[in-house]
């Protein structure tokens, strides 16, 4: 296993696009990183940079103790001890399972004997054991997945490439190898990078989980701390299906900007937290964030809100609520709500950002009237 390093990598394309920037990260050992992102926000493209199908155009990587990209340096893919995974298997059809699982060790010059030995070793890890002369066309999705991962360890990487390596499967089968996966790297003490689009996934397989967007690090973090304490509105919106809500900060609390939304300053923050620039006669630009677990949903014929789609889940509908022109997600234990109803909406807890302003959990009170954060 090995360490990854990243210092200062950027990558700019002809015509001024940035498909990296700036970008700092450090992978200990027998680390599971997770990278997420929208389309386009370079979390593949970092992933490539490791493995050296691009390089840099500043900054440097290094694996272990050596740098493999920087000033002057450029080192191979196959020369930097990685195994890689894709979204689509690649099982070579015409080879049975034991000849593509022990490719990268023939390309290595391993002996015969010692092939076989790895690649029965290999087969046993992934839950394939004895399916060598197996014809690839014989085994499923998920069995192909397998061996495309056994290739991939085979030849004992120092760090594991995973390029959503996951999602082409259908559930429940991506859900069982998800757990297989992670505890097949926990067993070998493996590096693993891995890019997903499913948010769940990344949370549920990493240690911590790096977050993109633009080509730029928004937050690196554990998945309790971007969950409980996002570092922007932004990472709380894509983690999180926040709804953000944009309004003015002052001695007497929040306001939403054209909505009768309103949050006391006890419930914010303290007085001293906002006076501490010593304007507490005017009023300061902020948004609040607010989670899905921390939105109740009560039907009310006579609601102003009303529920644009309900997604029944094992503890209660996963809803989506329209409350003029807001839409809030709602995931609240033990609601049940038809798409169709009309809803009062309460948000009981928020996060606030703003300039010079740290994140605040707002507490807000389950009993408010309907002019303040619920109606």
């Amino acid at each position: 296993m090995s360490s990854v390093s990243l210092t200062s990598v950027s990558l700019a394309y002809p015509g001024g696009h940035l498909g990296l920037a700036d970008v700092d990260l450090d992978i200990g050992d027998g680390e599971f990183v997770a990278l997420v992102g929208p389309s386009g926000s370079g979390k593949t493209t970092l992933l490539r940079t490791v493995a050296g199908f691009i390089s840099p155009t500043a900054g440097s990587v290094r694996i272990g103790e050596t740098e493999v990209a920087g000033a002057g340096r450029d080192v191979e893919p196959e020369r930097r001890g990685l195994g890689m995974v894709f979204q689509q298997h690649a099982v070579w059809p015409h080879w049975n399972v034991g000849r593509n699982i022990e490719y990268p060790l023939r390309r290595a010059g391993v002996g015969r004997a010692e092939r076989a030995r790895r690649v029965a070793e290999a087969l046993e890890l992934v839950g394939l054991g004895g399916a060598e002369r197996r014809d690839p066309a014989t085994l499923s999705g998920g069995q192909r997945q397998r061996v495309a991962i056994a290739r991939a360890i085979v030849g004992r990487p120092r760090v594991l490439l995973l390029d959503e390596a996951l999602s082409a499967l259908d559930e429940p089968l991506r859900d069982r190898l998800r757990l297989e996966l992670r505890a097949l790297t926990r067993s070998l003490g493996l590096t693993v990078i891995h890019v997903t689009h499913d948010r769940s996934e990344a949370l549920a397989l990493a240690d911590r989980v790096v977050v993109l967007d633009a080509g730029r690090v928004q937050q690196i973090g554990t998945p309790s701390e971007l969950v409980d304490r996002p570092a922007s509105p932004f990472v709380a919106r894509f983690i999180s299906d926040a709804a953000v809500l944009p309004g003015t900060l002052a001695a007497g609390g929040f306001r939403a900007s054209g909505f009768p939304i309103e949050l006391s300053a006890e419930q914010l923050s303290t007085e001293r937290d906002l006076t501490n620039r010593g304007d507490t006669a005017g009023d300061r630009a902020v948004e609040i964030a607010v989670l899905p677990e921390h939105v109740r949903v009560v039907p009310d014929p006579a609601g102003p809100a009303v529920v644009e789609s309900s997604l029944f889940g094992r503890s209660g509908d996963e809803l989506v609520v329209r409350w003029g022109e807001l839409q809030f997600r709602s995931r609240e234990s033990g609601a049940r709500c038809a798409a169709g109803e009309r809803v009062r909406v309460h948000i009981d807890q928020a996060l606030v950002f703003g300039p010079d302003l740290a994140q605040r959990a707002a507490h807000a009170s389950s009993q408010a009237e309907p002019t303040s954060v619920g109606a």
